[in-house]
């Protein structure tokens, strides 16, 4: 039986349930990541004793599982996509502002299927988009091949944040306190095409890149289709 199977319990001296507990461990996972929830911790902030909440949840993977499907409906498009393009393009943007919101959910991305309402029903919602277009296994591997790629790009962008806030360096910043190593080993003409790419490159934001290389998967992906 899953965490959205099993009833609450009734409310008892401190009123209680997931949607509060939930909320709690979000607010907590937002200031200090998932190391910083814990049932005990979710309890001090609701002035709850930690047994209370093993009524609504079992596990902190339970908790997990609600704190993303939360964070689904925020990810959940809130009209029909126009066509399986602007469905797939609406939920990978869709997931990253949701990931810079909530950078803990980066850490919880790309596991096993999200089951609880929100995240079914944000599945739905980009499967209908290209239902009828061809079978189903080529659909299913389409979706799967656009997840893979924002998945990781998000992965790579909130840890890049992370290191930003480590170190007190901006990207920009570690490069140019990197720069005169990377121009002796450059100097060497041992890293030809590095050199080009470092020296000629166009450097763009994440947002940009991201955007970039979405839309190259999804040019991949219609080829496939058609």
């Amino acid at each position: 039986m899953t965490v959205w199977d099993r009833p609450e319990p009734p409310n008892r001296p401190v009123p209680l349930d997931r949607e509060r507990i939930v909320a709690a461990a979000v607010a907590l996972a937002d200031e200090g990541g998932l190391a910083a929830v814990s049932l005990r911790k979710v309890a001090a902030r609701l002035d709850a004793g930690p047994m209370r909440l093993y009524g609504y949840i079992s596990t902190k993977d339970e908790l997990f599982d609600l704190m993303v499907d939360a964070v689904y409906a925020e990810i959940l498009p809130g009209e029909r996509a126009g066509d399986w393009r602007e469905a797939l393009r609406s939920l990978a943007h869709g997931t990253r502002r949701a990931a810079l919101r909530h950078e803990w959910l980066a850490d919880l991305l790309g596991g096993r299927p999200a089951l609880g309402p929100n995240g079914l029903a944000v599945s739905e919602a980009t499967l209908a988009a290209l239902d009828g277009l061809t079978d189903v296994d080529t659909v299913m591997r389409a979706v799967e091949t656009v997840s893979a790629y924002f998945t990781g790009a998000i992965r790579r962008e909130i840890t890049d944040l992370r290191a930003e806030r480590a170190t007190g360096l901006s990207k920009s910043e570690w490069h140019r306190a990197r720069g005169p190593h990377v121009t002796r080993m450059l100097a060497t003409g041992r890293f030809p095409a590095l050199a080009r790419a470092v020296h000629d490159g166009t450097h763009v934001d994440a947002e940009e890149s991201f955007a970039t290389g979405l839309e190259w998967v999804l040019d991949a992906v219609a080829a496939k289709l058609g």
